[in-house]
């Protein structure tokens, strides 16, 4: 008779395991590339036009960078699927599945980049079942990569990052980013939530361009907390991971797990502030990335 391999399963998992690792160190080298881009990119003029708003910019770069992102891991990994910016821009269906997806923002801070104003970031985002298994993000001006993977921890150029421990909001710095949305209602709503923040005494509201890279303070322990109604899919992917990984909270507004196409969100260091954030939050409502347009 012959004998069962009881470790097949287990070594099954370690070969997931390593494929999902070799998928990241391929992200992180194309990020460094894609980061050289728009480097470059930066101190050349621009063509600038706009998407849904007058403040929703797109550049020749952004295009530029997400092709080159999207067809270098097309070649490399064929049977996977992703979702870029810019090509759900162009009507490309916005839908997360059970299949290896790829969730990229070529620019993150395409106003920013625009201005010349240095916090401008590549996010590179990977789910697998629907479940968020690592992100990688650039810093191209300051350099600096953000990596975090599932179970693995998160890193700053290879240094162990983690969040703030602060639990009282009168004590922490809180992020944030108004959005492309300037209708009236939306910047009465924006507003309102600013003010409930600072009459709570948190140490200061910022805005700093560019989601992702917020996201990435929160990780590193820089700031104690986010929230944002507006941002997509692709701002939250990476990021997501890496805060998670340096032991920081990430979840919906109304206080409920993260629904990663919302399009809102709440993070934090801890449980505490990302709690006190949301319970003071007035909905503004953006729809959702996987609305059929």
């Amino acid at each position: 008779m012959e004998q069962m391999d009881m470790q097949a399963p287990e070594r099954e998992r370690d070969d997931f395991q390593d494929q999902w690792q070799d998928c990241m160190d391929f992200a992180v080298q194309l990020a460094f590339k894609a980061g050289q881009v728009v480097r470059k990119a930066l101190k050349e003029d621009k063509r600038v036009s706009t998407k849904t708003s007058a403040a929703d910019l797109v550049t020749e770069t952004d295009q530029l960078v997400e092709e080159l992102i999207i067809s270098t891991l097309k070649k490399k990994f064929p049977n996977h699927r992703f979702i870029g910016e810019e090509s759900t821009a162009a009507g490309e269906k916005c839908h997360l599945t059970n299949s290896p997806t790829w969730i990229i923002d070529p620019i993150d801070g395409t106003c920013n980049f625009v201005h010349r104003f240095p916090p401008v970031a590549v996010s590179i985002g990977f789910a697998v079942n629907q479940e968020l298994e690592f992100g990688v993000i650039y810093h191209c001006t300051q350099e600096k990569l953000y990596t975090g993977r599932r179970g693995h921890g998160a890193f700053c150029n290879n240094e162990r990052i983690q969040v703030s421990n602060e639990t009282e909001l009168s004590k922490a710095l809180i992020l944030t980013e108004i959005g492309p949305k300037r209708d009236p209602d939306t910047l009465r709503l924006f507003t309102s939530n600013m003010e409930h923040l600072l009459k709570a005494h948190a140490h200061g509201v910022r805005i700093i361009g560019s989601s992702t890279l917020a996201l990435c303070y929160i990780a590193s322990g820089a700031a104690e907390g986010y929230y944002q109604f507006g941002l997509h899919c692709w701002d939250l992917a990476a990021a997501t991971v890496i805060i998670r990984e340096a032991g920081g909270v990430v979840i919906d507004t109304s206080g409920k797990p993260l629904d990663l196409m919302s399009r809102r969100v709440v993070a934090a260091g801890t449980k505490e502030i990302a709690c006190a954030i949301a319970l003071g939050l007035q909905t503004i409502n953006c729809g959702r990335d996987d609305e059929d347009q």
